[in-house]
């Protein structure tokens, strides 16, 4: 990236200025807070820990969004197929236990998010609706759903939270090291394989050329031939069903079990880690990872009184600073 101009500069140091501003006001000293932002996320054993298990399921939802929106759809509905993934995979987990189980949750989870999914690529190409109001409305019906579920058919009945019962032991994604307080579940490395392959696979294969060329250009797209109905529908699932693997991943790596209120909002987050990592599927690491420390870390200085939306509020500064200088190299470019 070139040097910066004067209003990408001014643009930065406004932003900071804004943080800085936003914890005087609370009472925060911003060097404090700026120390307890890097122990909290990577500060020590545990640390790393959190850091890594936050940054999971924000890369596999990530990479959900970023195979819609290469393909020029904006997937806002990733939290409502998570939710669904994840209510599927503890209902097969719980009904198949040990391994057999945990590869059955998986394609469970990953076909519950993609039919989730299909409704609003479906209208998008036969009706015109937009995905953005379509995918938001399945949000509202994913949550009300998952609700009743676990308020009813799938509650552990032995419990008054509204809970399902705790996968078996031997049922669930292991840990590739453990070693004191620290912990790196396999499902991070799968993870990360499967952001590289999606690299690959959209660099070095027709169907990876498609799914850019309808995204960058629809008109052109048509006219070389590229079937772009079929290509969106497709898009739009497959976004659904990675979103919906990244419920399972929560439920069979770390939580055990799916409960009301399952989701901190990763679906939205994942937004935000598609748009940070731009048009590059290897930006995707980088991007989760640094949503996934924000998220650790202002969880560890609320001690200092700072609110937990601190995390919001950074990510959204850093997005429109980067949105910006990626726009002045596109128009130097162009």
């Amino acid at each position: 990236m070139k040097g910066l101009g004067w209003k990408e500069a001014a643009l930065v140091i406004g932003a900071a200025a804004l943080v800085w501003l936003m914890l005087t006001s609370i009472g925060v000293v911003p060097s404090e807070a700026i120390a307890g932002l890097v122990r909290g996320s990577v500060g020590g054993p545990a640390a790393w820990r959190q850091t890594l298990r936050e940054m999971t399921p924000l890369l596999i939802a990530g990479l959900a969004v970023a195979v819609a929106l290469r393909a020029g759809l904006f997937n806002i509905g990733a939290d409502g197929q998570l939710l669904v993934g994840a209510a599927a995979a503890a209902v097969v987990a719980l009904a198949v236990p040990g391994p057999v189980g945990v590869v059955l949750a998986c394609a469970a989870a990953a076909a519950a998010g993609g039919l989730w999914a299909f409704p609003a690529g479906w209208i998008k190409v036969a009706r015109g609706g937009h995905e953005v109001i379509s995918t938001i409305m399945l949000n509202n019906i994913a949550v009300f759903l998952t609700l009743w579920l676990v308020r009813g058919p799938i509650k552990d009945p032995s419990v008054q939270t509204w809970t399902t019962p705790s996968l078996p032991t031997g049922t669930g994604i292991p840990s590739l090291v453990e070693a004191g307080v620290f912990r790196l579940n396999w499902a991070l490395p799968l993870a990360i394989l499967a952001a590289v392959a999606f690299g690959v696979w959209l660099q070095r294969t027709v169907g990876g050329f498609e799914l850019r060329a309808v995204g960058a250009n629809l008109t052109a797209a048509k006219v070389a031939g590229v079937d772009v109905d079929r290509i969106r529908i497709r898009a739009m699932v497959a976004s659904g069903a990675l979103a919906g693997l990244a419920g399972a991943v929560l439920v069979l790596a770390f939580e055990k079990r799916f409960y009301s209120n399952f989701s901190p909002g990763y679906g939205f987050d994942a937004l935000g880690v598609a748009l940070l990592a731009g048009n590059s599927a290897w930006g995707l690491l980088p991007s989760a990872f640094l949503f996934a420390a924000l998220s650790a870390g202002t969880t560890s200085v609320q001690i200092l009184g700072v609110p937990k939306g601190l995390s919001t509020v950074l990510l959204g500064l850093i997005i429109i600073v980067f949105a910006v200088l990626r726009y002045r190299e596109a128009c130097r470019d162009g």
